[in-house]
Formats: structure tokens, C-alpha cells, sequence
């Protein structure tokens, strides 16, 4: 059966409970004098609420309606956000310089809206010191916690130490600041061309590498 409202001469009942073309309530009329005000405003008679008594038809312009429901569903698909798990591994005895590298990553992906894994790699000797890696979660989930809360606590899996921590910001408002920032940019580059070129420069030169969604450290 089609999901389509039933509109104009397609409908069949003695008399509607009609709707104007801006939400005011008409009342009940036959449904001749109905097709005749549709024609009258230039409008679609449409059929809103099949199973009501009398059913509810509105005067609209059915084809921008439809045009109008279809971009919205796309936006809605566009804005959807799917939850995506980052990965980021570490040893025990990593070294400062690595550190900062590391949590550079872990503060990207949470600005972003994703969750981040972060996993200690233990070898040899380094498995009798679990202490280790807590006291470097913990320290992890410490620096960025303005951005993310630990959401996984520290739990040992074989030679392994795992946490996950989830960002305070939802994906989909990582997303729209995004397109805002990126939006302001573009005008910012039409507003000013040359100063755009050397920011461009800029934030090329200082914009750190990208991070693959795993990526460990050797200490």
C-alpha cells in the first residue's frame, strides 16, 4: 500500500475536519466546499489524519511539501553520526617527547566526538609492574579531561592495560562545529585572500601528522 496521503479528488468522505493553509482551524464542511476553497487559495486539498472522525485534510501546497520533507530527511541522514572507537597504544616507560605526541592524538579524536582505547603494551619484566601503566592512564585521562571522562577503567587483558575514555561532546556537535569552523574559514578567505594564504601556510606547517585510528609507542 502506498504511504502517500491520499490529496484532492482522491479523497472519498462526505465531509472533512478542514485546516488552512496557515494551521487555522476551519471546521467541519463537506468536502465539496473543501476542493472548492483548495481552488480558490491555488492549494492541495490533503488528507493529514486518515482515521480521524471526520478525517483532517489541510490546504497546502502538497508539491513544496514534499520537496521540503525531502530535504529535511537528508539533512537528518547527513547528520547522523555513527560512534567510531579510536586506538592509541603506549608503553609503560614512554618518553616525554612521545608522550605529548600521543595525547596530541588522543585530544584530536576527542575533540572529534570519538571514543579513544588506550592500551599499555607490557614486554618482559614490564608485566610485573602493572602499577605502571595505571599511574600512565591515569595520568592520560588527568590531561585531557576536559575533553573526555575515563568511560572504561583501567582493566588488565593478558599482557595488555586498557582504558577507554568518551568525549563530553557528542559527535553530533563535533560535526556541526566543524562545518561552523570550517564555513567561518572560507568566509574569513573571501574576506581577506592574502592573509587566508598565509594562515593556510600556517596551519600547515604546525598541523601535526595524522594519527592512524591505531598507532602504538616504543618506549
Amino acid at each position: 500500500m502506498s504511504a502517500e496521503p491520499r490529496i484532492n479528488d482522491r479523497i472519498r468522505v462526505p465531509e472533512v475536519r478542514l485546516v488552512g493553509p496557515s494551521g487555522e482551524q476551519v471546521g467541519i464542511v463537506p468536502l465539496a466546499k473543501a476542493l472548492e476553497l483548495a481552488q480558490e487559495y491555488d492549494l492541495d486539498l490533503v488528507e493529514v489524519a486518515a482515521n480521524a472522525r471526520p478525517p483532517v485534510c489541510k490546504l497546502m501546497d502538497y508539491g513544496k511539501f514534499k520537496y521540503e520533507s525531502a530535504m529535511k530527511a537528508r539533512e537528518a541522514r547527513k547528520n547522523q553520526a555513527h560512534t567510531v572507537i579510536k586506538e592509541m597504544k603506549l608503553r609503560p616507560k614512554i618518553d616525554p617527547h612521545d608522550y605529548d605526541t600521543k595525547k596530541g592524538h588522543v585530544v584530536r579524536f576527542l575533540k572529534q566526538g570519538d571514543k579513544v582505547k588506550i592500551t599499555i603494551m607490557f614486554r618482559g619484566r614490564e608485566q610485573s609492574r602493572p602499577e605502571l601503566g595505571y599511574r600512565l592512564l591515569q595520568r592520560l585521562a588527568e590531561d585531557v579531561q576536559d575533553l573526555g571522562f575515563i568511560e572504561s577503567n583501567p582493566k588488565q587483558d593478558g599482557r595488555n592495560m586498557i582504558m577507554v575514555l568518551g568525549p563530553h561532546k557528542k559527535k553530533t556537535e563535533a560535526m556541526a562545529e566543524a562545518r561552523e569552523a570550517q564555513a567561518a574559514r572560507k568566509a574569513d578567505a573571501k574576506a581577506n585572500p592574502g592573509k587566508s594564504q598565509n594562515a593556510a601556510d600556517d596551519e600547515s606547517a604546525e598541523a601535526p601528522a595524522e594519527a592512524p585510528a591505531e598507532a602504538s609507542a616504543e618506549a
